[in-house]
């Protein structure tokens, strides 16, 4: 077992089966924190009945201008979602990459500390605006 098995382990996602052991495939210690984040970035609140209040209302921000306002607002709604559910880390800054936005893509870059073990990591979120559509500008 490694030294940083308390930062957790839970399920893959999507959740997988491994075809050999016939278990669910599981992620650990930073991976899990990863993926914690994608869930909780890609979850609108009210989704889960269990938990009515976790996730992060990015989806509210599709149909919005693009401007330094909206950009603040991203920011807030990212900054208390990973404070209330993400426990495991500290969020050190958010960047929002607008280059790509004429096709319908914002790319969110969170970097953090694991507060357990003092670790600065990073991730991208990619948003889309235009998800599963054929919709070209």
């Amino acid at each position: 077992m490694s030294s940083n098995s308390f930062l957790g382990v839970g399920w893959a996602f999507p959740p997988e089966f491994d075809t050999a052991t016939k278990e669910v495939k599981t992620v650990s210690e930073t991976d899990d924190i990863q993926e914690s984040l994608t869930i909780l970035l890609s979850t609108f609140p009210g989704e889960r009945m269990m938990q009515p209040t976790f996730g992060c209302e990015l989806k509210t921000m599709v149909f919005e201008t693009l401007n330094e306002s909206t950009i603040t607002a991203i920011k807030d709604m990212i900054e208390r979602a990973v404070l209330f559910f993400e426990p495991r880390i500290a969020l050190d800054d958010i960047y929002l990459e607008t280059s790509r936005m004429t096709e319908g893509v914002l790319t969110i870059l969170l970097e953090y500390t694991v507060r357990a073990t003092n670790t600065r990591s990073n991730m991208v979120y990619p948003f889309y605006f235009q998800e599963g559509s054929e919709i070209s500008i």
